[in-house]
């Protein structure tokens, strides 16, 4: 990944992140910081993933760092909110 695909990838993880955030109401298992934290891990894995597909479009690759950003947000998301629950039922 080139300089301009580490810098599109940062301001897209960060911009996914925080549209995340903001589309799902209500109270979420997990922080707007870990939420962008994610959204710039989905974007740098979406990125790679993309190049190793050979996918060069900009708009295919992001679609690509969307998917992957939006799983993961889901995983940690879903692994956290049954860890909580799992805590309070054994109070």
């Amino acid at each position: 990944m080139d300089v301009g695909g580490i810098f599109s990838a940062i301001v897209a993880g960060i911009v996914i992140g925080a549209l995340g955030r903001l589309i799902v109401p209500g109270k979420q298992a997990i922080g707007w910081i870990l939420t962008i934290f994610l959204g710039l891990v989905g974007a740098f894995v979406g990125g790679y993933l993309a190049q190793g597909v050979n996918v060069d479009v900009w708009w295919q690759v992001l679609i690509f760092q969307v998917v992957v950003a939006a799983v993961l947000v889901l995983l940690v998301s879903s692994l956290l909110r049954s860890s909580s629950r799992n805590r309070a039922l054994k109070k």
